[in-house]
């Protein structure tokens, strides 16, 4: 029964799971927070005595207050260190990346995480200008990014250093390695009629998400039925009421029941 239900909330963000303390206490005992990276969801629960769940919602990315707030360095729009850690305990930083990758490693990274067609002049650009002063603030990295690449590319659509801080960002929380087995284990922690969803925001989350729901349902035990054959994606009149929605894809499979997978 809803009254009876309870919410478990997991994040890696001190920051996010005190907002959500003080948001959600109004619920009391119906919600627990954890602290942890949603890949280890199945031992989280089982820390606090949940061993299946009637659902669960994955939220992938950065957040907007983590995006908004410049001394985390995820945001190329205002100044601040090159961090990126959404767990800020975490072991490496984005400078150390941009200060310590060897030239090939730094430019296949920008390439494969960012999709970033200029990846080996920025690479080069970086590498050059390490040389002479770490980089250690995102405008200092930005201004980089800007010189290594045409004019026409530095004034188009999107901003030229979305791509390589998408990169940046992913590699240091390691957040593409991580989806296909927190999905797998979320089905299993799932009851029959049970249902993922999953929000993605670029291509790279969504391609992975998608074959990877889509294995779950193709195998010959199938576990789940993807009920979303295209990803769900925000009207209009969302994007406008929140512009960051503009990219979001939403994904949903449910449990089959047991006897369909035996």
């Amino acid at each position: 029964m809803a009254g009876q239900s309870t919410l478990v909330g997991i994040d890696r963000d001190d920051e996010a799971l005190t907002a959500c303390r003080s948001r959600l206490a109004p619920f009391g005992q119906r919600v627990r927070l954890l602290k942890g990276d949603f890949v280890e969801v199945k031992p989280l629960l089982q820390s606090v005595d949940v061993h299946s769940v009637d659902g669960v919602l994955f939220d992938l990315g950065v957040s907007s207050p983590q995006l908004d707030d410049p001394r985390r360095g995820f945001s190329f729009q205002t100044d601040g260190p090159l961090d990126m850690r959404m767990d800020q305990t975490g072991p490496r930083t984005a400078a150390q990346l941009v200060n310590g990758l060897p030239e090939v490693e730094l430019a296949d990274m920008i390439f494969e995480y960012g999709e970033e067609r200029f990846s080996r002049r920025i690479a080069r650009a970086i590498v050059q200008a390490r040389a002479l002063k770490a980089l250690a603030t995102t405008q200092e990295l930005v201004a980089v990014i800007k010189g290594a690449v045409p004019a026409a590319y530095r004034h188009g659509r999107i901003h030229c250093a979305t791509r390589t801080f998408q990169a940046l960002r992913i590699a240091v929380n390691r957040e593409l390695d991580v989806i296909a087995p927190a999905i797998r284990d979320a089905v299993d922690i799932l009851r029959p009629g049970g249902r993922l969803a999953v929000i993605s925001f670029h291509s790279l989350e969504d391609r992975i998400v998608k074959h990877t729901l889509r294995a779950l349902a193709d195998e010959p035990q199938a576990q789940v039925r993807v009920l979303t054959k295209k990803p769900q994606v925000p009207s209009e009149a969302e994007c406008r009421e929140n512009p960051r929605a503009r990219s979001a894809k939403l994904r949903v499979a449910e449990r089959l029941p047991q006897e369909c997978i035996q």
